[in-house]
């Protein structure tokens, strides 16, 4: 295979790897935005921020926005007013039971799988996808710059 073609695998498996979490969030009867608020919940803790968890998932503000207030309106997360605009995000009781319940096994389940991995080999994977970032957004740039 070429560059070209292992590139296309690569992206390949990436959206196949996206998709999983996508089957997962559904077969746990939750929106993909659903299951990103409250897996960010968890891993950053209550009183997150809409930002944190736009941010922890690269997701859009309306985005975020809509799944908290569509899980506020079921009961599965209170508001709570933080520094100037800020809205500190926190679960609920019945928050907590259904993120111990629907989330947290995929966390562990993906933590699991992550361990089979070495650190090194997980250094090098970071070190790779970074690289690779930085020429596409180099040669994005040039390209770009070309044609305008």
């Amino acid at each position: 295979m070429d560059t070209c073609e292992l590139f296309g695998a690569y992206m390949r498996l990436d959206h196949e790897i996206d998709e999983f979490y996508h089957e997962l969030a559904l077969g746990q009867g939750l929106s993909d935005s659903a299951f990103a608020v409250l897996w960010s919940i968890l891993e950053l803790g209550e009183g997150c921020t809409q930002r944190d968890i736009c941010r922890q998932f690269f997701l859009s503000k309306q985005t975020v926005h809509s799944s908290v207030r569509k899980l506020e309106r079921e009961g599965v997360l209170s508001l709570l007013p933080g520094e100037g605009r800020e809205v500190r995000v926190c679960l609920t009781d019945r928050g907590r039971d259904l993120a111990q319940e629907k989330v947290l096994p995929v966390m562990e389940a993906e933590r699991d799988a992550s361990a089979s991995i070495s650190p090194e080999e997980w250094r090098t994977m970071m070190r790779l996808g970074e690289r690779w970032l930085a020429g596409f957004r180099a040669a994005a740039a040039e390209r770009l710059r070309k044609e305008n």
